[in-house]
């Protein structure tokens, strides 16, 4: 498990439930040495006891650390999972190990979703990726519903199956694509909406699903299923995040509508808040799409304190979503039918 987190701790104490012989990676000696003595991570998930048999090493303190992994999971904040992927890159992976990403933002400069940027290095066959609405206290406590979605199905349903061991429920996906931007989808959302309810709860319903569907359009694009919008990665994970008193992304939404500037609030809340890097990125890879993405571009414009809270809310209060596309009878056939038909009642009615 390389990053320690509360997310990534979570997952490596249900790996350990599961009967895994796991080692948790942490950013720094220091964290190590500090998590080891204290047996639980105070930071970041205090008072979840770190049993002894999960080793707790710092990242890249051994060259030799992936050479034996079945499974490596990536619970790294997405801005930095570039420079962790080359990292692990350059020490080199086991080639039966499958590299599975937890991140729920988009990998920069670009915005790549995670499994493509590991699919260039490890290929489709060892790429997946884990969604769902998992906080991470309840999840080591009572329970999550995960979603492990894979190119290749073997590896899903070997994560999935690592997961319902340790008694946590995990849904098997075959579009990684899909469930990352569903995720993405989810925390701008959140964001959207914490920057929103104080002027309304229909004002912030209607910034959450303009920004689901303008995602959904950029996940189409490369083979995403609206499905997976709708499913526990996507709506259910978002549920579960506008309802959590102690949701980073909605509290970040709510401190930006009270004018506090987006680089201050990681520290406010203690915890990095990873919708706040990947926003302006989704802005622009909607656009370079080719698609419209009015309320995503907007709320990257929030963060970065270009648009006034006032110009947020009436934009989201006046966005028209276009009109559907109603379909209309126009082939000969159905003319002809619709003459004949007439003709018919006519003959009937004489």
């Amino acid at each position: 498990m390389v990053g320690a987190g509360s997310f990534g701790t979570a997952v490596a104490l249900l790996l350990e439930r599961a009967g895994l012989r796991a080692t948790l990676l942490c950013r720094t000696t220091e964290q190590a040495e500090r998590l080891t003595a204290e047996t639980e991570n105070k930071h970041y998930l205090p008072g979840v006891e770190l049993p002894h048999t999960l080793k707790v090493r710092a990242f890249t303190a051994r060259d030799d650390q992936f050479d034996r992994p079945d499974l490596v999971f990536l619970a790294v904040p997405s801005k930095g999972l570039g420079e962790a992927l080359a990292e692990i890159e350059r020490l080199g992976v086991a080639r039966t190990a499958g590299v599975v990403s937890l991140a729920k933002g988009l990998v920069w400069p670009d915005g790549t979703p995670p499994t493509v940027a590991l699919e260039r290095v490890f290929g489709a066959e060892r790429t997946a990726c884990v969604g769902g609405p998992a906080h991470a206290r309840e999840m080591v406590e009572t329970g999550a519903g995960l979603v492990c979605a894979s190119r290749s199905e073997p590896l899903a349903h070997r994560v999935a199956e690592t997961f319902q061991r340790s008694g946590v429920v995990c849904e098997v996906s075959d579009d990684p694509v899909g469930v990352e931007l569903a995720g993405v989808a989810k925390n701008a959302a959140a964001v959207a909406v914490g920057a929103t309810q104080s002027q309304g709860l229909n004002a912030a319903g209607m910034a959450a699903a303009d920004i689901f569907l303008e995602v959904l359009s950029l996940a189409e694009l490369s083979g995403g299923k609206p499905r997976t919008f709708v499913g526990r990665s996507g709506t259910g994970d978002l549920v579960a995040t506008a309802l959590a008193p102690t949701s980073r992304n909605r509290s970040a939404g709510e401190l930006l509508a009270h004018g506090v500037p987006a680089a201050d609030i990681p520290a406010r809340l203690g915890q990095a808040v990873e919708a706040l890097e990947t926003v302006p990125l989704l802005a622009r890879s909607i656009e370079r799409a080719g698609l419209a993405a009015p309320v995503t571009s907007a709320l990257a414009s929030l963060i970065d304190g270009t648009l006034a809270l006032d110009r947020w809310i009436e934009l989201v209060r006046a966005k028209q979503p276009p009109p559907a596309g109603f379909a209309h009878p126009g082939t000969w056939w159905v003319r002809a039918r619709e003459s004949l038909g007439g003709r018919f009642r006519r003959g009937a009615e004489r």
